[in-house]
């Protein structure tokens, strides 16, 4: 038998059981012992097959708690919505400028937003925003006239989420210093977004696991009925 590691010893409470999301959360944050503020993250498998276009999970959700992240957004606007993003606190605003830098290798941002009149524009940036998760969509409200009003979203707690090939939402739900009820509240809105996504391909068991963990933590196994998914 292998023997344990220090950090595999020092592990508070870690079952191979399902339990309830509250208790998920607790045993999260205790053993978050790293010296740095954890981030709590969320990891939900669904009975979906994303191959095919009716079970596709896509959407965005805004956490109640916020992410404790510190987003830098890129918006895509002229004129008098370029000013709005910046007043909104966009750290990089542009129309053609900002194509070329990001042509040419910038990429210091979390989040892309445009305004539509930029997507023939965005459009041409596919095969470098594409493939990070960073192309604008509007499904996901990152393509919209109110450029102001997303950039708030975006810094205030939205997260996008989009399944992967093999059937798993992974998303950051906060940090481990957040409070007991401030992680319950975003769990739960994180989940309930999910549910509502629920694509009309997918039969069966839609939500099949739930698991949280901490950056450096242990993955914690959650009863999915304890959030009624």
């Amino acid at each position: 038998m292998a023997k344990q590691t220090k950090a595999q010893k020092a592990r508070i409470g870690v079952t191979e059981d399902l339990i309830a999301y509250g208790a998920a959360i607790a045993l999260v944050k205790d053993n978050a012992k790293a010296k740095f503020d954890e981030s709590i993250e969320i990891a939900v498998n669904l009975g979906v097959d994303p191959r095919h276009a009716d079970q596709q999970v896509r959407g965005v959700v805004n956490l109640p708690s916020g992410t404790g992240r510190d987003v830098r957004v890129a918006v895509f606007a002229k004129d008098a919505k370029a000013e709005q993003a910046k007043e909104a606190g966009a750290e990089h605003v542009g129309a053609e400028d900002l194509y070329e830098k990001i042509a040419g290798g910038f990429m210091e941002f979390d989040r892309v937003i445009a305004s539509p009149d930029m997507m023939a524009l965005v459009g041409r940036l596919g095969k470098v925003l594409g493939p990070r998760g960073l192309m604008p969509n509007p499904k996901v409200g990152t393509v919209t006239p109110n450029v102001a009003q997303a950039v708030k979203d975006a810094k205030g707690g939205a997260v996008e989420f989009r399944v992967e090939k093999n059937g798993i939402v992974h998303a950051g739900i906060g940090k481990a210093s957040f409070t007991q009820e401030a992680l319950d509240l975003n769990v739960k809105a994180f989940v309930d977004a999910l549910s509502r996504a629920k694509p009309s391909g997918a039969k069966g068991t839609y939500v099949k696991r739930i698991t949280l963990s901490s950056t450096m933590g242990p993955g914690i196994k959650v009863d999915p009925a304890s959030l009624g998914a």
